[in-house]
């Protein structure tokens, strides 16, 4: 019985503070959905200015216009809570951890949202107005370009996911030299086959254009490089003994 104490309280511990992010997660929610429309519109802009001048965007679906910005919003929500959400991550392992360890995983928490938010924005800013202007223009003579804004939803979350995920290359590296799995110095070693991933990436996960696979894989390959020096920097005892 003493032993499943430390267990209950654990699961005691997860549910409030499960409770404690979906509840911020709503408020969030309620506070951005009388603006779902204009969040809709803002998101859209990107393949708006690259239709032609007579072309729109259509709803195919008899809700679509009511579930497509509500769906929107919410996955906005989520992800503005992110930051709250890894505080509570953060604060139910924070007692396992020894002193130097919670010295850097406050600093990874915090950078991972960041570099998330940043491939959100490189994406929206960057990638989507070449993209879509690349697939606007290959469209076959008297076609016209009329995505269905729940298509259009779908396509822009995916690549959001995408992004944000790609720009977690740095965490990735600090924390596999900081477990022990590997040096900076064995990764470097690697360097050739993460730039030909990188691009292979970029293929994957973009139009297929050199110069939009070159915006993915040159700052992916950028966010290796920096991983690689956060990695020396943070993680010196680790990286001690034969490379």
């Amino acid at each position: 019985m003493n032993k499943s104490q430390p267990l209950i309280s654990h699961l005691i511990e997860i549910r409030n503070r499960l409770l404690k992010i979906i509840l911020t997660v709503l408020i969030i929610f309620i506070v951005m959905v009388g603006f779902a429309n204009n969040i809709y519109s803002w998101t859209a802009q990107p393949l708006l200015q690259a239709l032609p001048e007579n072309s729109s965007m259509i709803a195919t679906g008899v809700a679509t216009p009511f579930l497509t910005p509500f769906k929107l919003t919410m996955v906005l929500s989520i992800f503005a809570a992110m930051p709250y959400t890894l505080y509570h991550i953060w604060a139910f392992i924070a007692p396992a951890l020894y002193k130097d360890e919670k010295r850097l995983v406050a600093p990874l928490m915090f950078s991972s949202s960041l570099l998330f938010y940043s491939g959100i924005a490189f994406a929206y800013f960057v990638v989507f107005p070449l993209a879509f202007q690349f697939f606007v223009g290959t469209a076959p003579e008297g076609v016209t370009v009329s995505t269905d804004i729940n298509s259009y939803l779908d396509f822009v979350l995916k690549l959001f996911f995408a992004f944000g995920i790609s720009f977690q290359i740095p965490i990735a590296i600090i924390l596999i030299v900081w477990t022990g799995i590997s040096t900076p110095a064995a990764i470097a070693e690697k360097r050739r086959f993460v730039v030909v991933g990188a691009f292979i990436a970029g293929m994957l996960l973009t139009p297929p254009d050199i110069i939009s696979q070159s915006l993915l894989a040159i700052p992916m390959w950028f966010l290796f490089e920096f991983g690689l020096v956060c990695a020396r920097f943070y993680c010196r005892s680790t990286c001690e003994g034969p490379n």
